[in-house]
């Protein structure tokens, strides 16, 4: 759904109805449906659905523990209310109030070898804001406050889901997959709310972004219709991509992480599994998820090289990789499995292989962990925990269920963050007694 920048975003939670009825209503015979699709006011500038996340791996007790510690009510200004009135007045159907996550969902990393500065992206409040490398929340602080953060209207942040930071000027670049269609670029420096320096046109729904520094190159996976495309490092504008590689024999189900192996001249692509001929109807089919090996000049309907799947794998909605050019290691980082898995030999394996390691378990403070970055001059692994408003670091080579050595957080201890918008989220319809989740 697009929503205009710049105005209020509203979320409706009707929080009684939810748990009375997850807790206690009785669910419907027959198969799940589709009820209706009633058009909205076009001057209704909101997102009108009754969304609740938490019920994603838990039982019940976690819907009330997450309304005790993850919402907060907003409260609403006279403009606001001035507006809302005037809508009602013209017939929208505006909430009686809103209730929105005001805490950072970190949903890519970066790091900047040259600043030793960690980048968080943020694409809940649209900001990424800006660490040093040694930042270390104590256990007893609410939060670290970063040193930059790029935020407000003139950046044109909005839903950014991917991050690449140039290794020789430092230069920020950030991919945006929902209502933007676009890439955004600034120089390392740049703080508060300042204009890119550069605006690049994508296609809607691009995930991630890699680059091939040899041939300065960009890389992005669009989620659907599935492709990569691949632009100049340096494209801006409508600016039209050099090449793409989309087509039936790609194996492009769902991709969403992304990763360059330049020695080898590689491409890896990881998919969530959900294919369909967008064309035709009907045809639409759950398959395993996967790594794509592609080669690095791929295009067009190109075969992968090798594919990375089965369930020794463990890949579980796959999200940001990256490629350790030192020893041919790939890392994974497993959203939904909470875990970050690590194949060795990546640029010669196939098949239905077990990760070399698996950073994994409750010491690893890992939530929902959806970016990664390496850094190889310290020997650092980070990674961003989208479910829980921080970043963790690990030794590189890390193994098992470690406990970070540092962690950065932009929220209080215990944080849940609750997703608002993602495929997590549910709501109950006490009427028709049935689940509602947004797709």
């Amino acid at each position: 759904m697009r929503v205009k920048p710049k105005k209020v975003e509203w979320a409706i939670l009707a929080v009684a109805v939810i748990a009375m009825g997850i807790l206690a209503g009785a669910a419907p015979e027959g198969p799940s449906r589709l009820v209706s699709v009633q058009q909205l006011p076009e001057n209704m500038e909101m997102c009108a659905w009754n969304e609740f996340s938490a019920l994603q791996q838990d039982s019940s007790p976690t819907l009330m523990a997450a309304l005790q510690q993850g919402i907060r009510d907003l409260p609403i200004t006279e403009q606001q209310e001035r507006e809302a009135a005037a809508a009602r007045a013209a017939g929208a159907r505006v909430p009686v109030r809103t209730i929105r996550d005001t805490a950072p969902t970190y949903s890519a990393i970066a790091f900047d070898a040259n600043s030793d500065e960690v980048i968080l992206q943020d694409n809940n409040l649209w900001s990424y804001r800006v660490f040093d490398r040694l930042d270390n929340t104590p256990p007893d602080a609410e939060m670290t406050q970063p040193k930059r953060i790029v935020q407000g209207d003139k950046t044109a942040l909005q839903f950014n889901n991917g991050l690449y930071v140039d290794p020789q000027s430092g230069d920020i670049f950030s991919v945006e997959s929902d209502t933007g269609d676009k890439m955004v670029r600034f120089p390392r420096g740049a703080n508060g709310n300042v204009s890119p320096k550069v605006i690049l046109h994508t296609p809607h729904r691009v995930y991630n972004i890699a680059a091939d520094e040899v041939k300065q190159e960009l890389f992005v996976t669009v989620e659907f219709p599935p492709e990569v495309v691949v632009y100049r490092k340096d494209a801006s504008a409508e600016e039209q991509p050099l090449r793409r590689i989309a087509g039936d024999n790609t194996g492009l189900d769902a991709p969403h992480g992304i990763a360059v192996d330049e020695k080898n001249r590689l491409l890896f692509v990881n998919t969530w599994g959900h294919h369909s001929n967008f064309r035709i109807a009907g045809t639409g089919k759950y398959v395993p998820p996967a790594i794509q090996v592609y080669s690095l000049d791929a295009s067009g309907d190109a075969k992968p090289l090798r594919v990375i799947t089965g369930d020794k794998t463990q890949l579980n909605w796959p999200a940001a990789m990256k490629f350790n050019p030192d020893n041919g290691d790939l890392y994974v980082a497993n959203d939904i499995s909470q875990s970050v898995l690590v194949f060795a030999n990546a640029s010669t394996v196939q098949g239905d292989v077990a990760p070399a390691r698996v950073l994994k378990g409750p010491q690893t403070r890992l939530r929902n962990p959806t970016g990664l970055a390496l850094d190889r001059k310290h020997q650092e692994l980070w990674v961003s925990n989208l479910g829980n408003a921080s970043a963790t670091v690990y030794p590189l080579m890390t193994n098992g269920d470690v406990p970070p050595l540092r962690i950065i957080r932009s929220a209080e201890e215990g944080k849940r963050s609750l997703n608002f918008g993602r495929t997590a989220a549910v709501t109950y319809d006490a009427v028709r007694q049935e689940i509602l989740v947004p797709n």
